[in-house]
């Protein structure tokens, strides 16, 4: 992972941790999922529908869809929406989803 960029306000927030690929990460609670990687270093969220290259956080507040992931079994959830829990078991969503039919 690269070297984190961001620095958080509050330093003294309750802990959470999650797995993010199979590794540990420690968040704050009260963080969306894209902070929280973000804060570890992790700029890589997706690979494009139609390029297949990296996506990563755009907007932070719902409105751009580029940081969509697997979270806890659940494709096409975006991160900055989705507050950070214990245990939570997040994945890179890769390209696009297959429909059932």
């Amino acid at each position: 992972m690269a070297p984190s960029i961001s620095r958080r306000i509050e330093e003294d927030a309750p802990t959470v941790t999650f797995t993010f690929e199979g590794q540990t990460i420690e968040a704050k609670k009260g963080d969306s999922v894209a902070a929280a990687l973000t804060a570890a270093g992790v700029l890589d969220l997706r690979s494009s529908v139609v390029s297949g290259e990296s996506r990563g956080i755009f907007c932070m507040m719902g409105a751009c869809f580029e940081c969509l992931m697997n979270i806890d079994g659940q494709p096409n959830r975006q991160a900055c929406m989705t507050e950070v829990s214990e245990g939570l078991v997040v994945l890179r969503q890769q390209g696009s989803r297959e429909v059932d039919l």
